[in-house]
């Protein structure tokens, strides 16, 4: 997704080739049982106590979030300096059209 974001970019940035020179990411996401309920029933019979204790756990909470950065450097494909450069259109295939007109990529629905 990080490489089509960054054809995405540099063509609406009006250029056509990029390198990818830094990437980062981070996952902050935890998980927490939430403390459940008991529930004990039990009838008196002749003076006994006959009794059962269920055990309900709490719902599950998540937070926190996955997150990505990257760092590009863009050239026209007339520079020089673009020679080990990765051609955008290239990269988005023979829909690239379509892909700029859309523009960023959703990764979820």
């Amino acid at each position: 997704m990080a490489v089509r974001e960054a054809a995405i970019v540099t063509i609406k940035g009006g250029f056509d080739k990029y390198v990818i020179y830094d990437a980062a990411a981070q996952n902050t996401v935890t998980a927490r049982q939430v403390p459940g309920t008991y529930t004990t029933m039990g009838t008196v019979n002749g003076g006994m106590l006959n009794a059962t204790t269920t055990y309900q756990p709490g719902p599950t909470i998540y937070s926190g979030h996955h997150s990505q950065a990257f760092a590009i450097k863009m050239f026209k494909a007339n520079d020089p300096a673009s020679a080990n450069a990765v051609d955008a259109r290239t990269t988005l295939g023979p829909e690239w059209p379509k892909l700029i007109k859309q523009g960023s990529l959703t990764t979820c629905t």
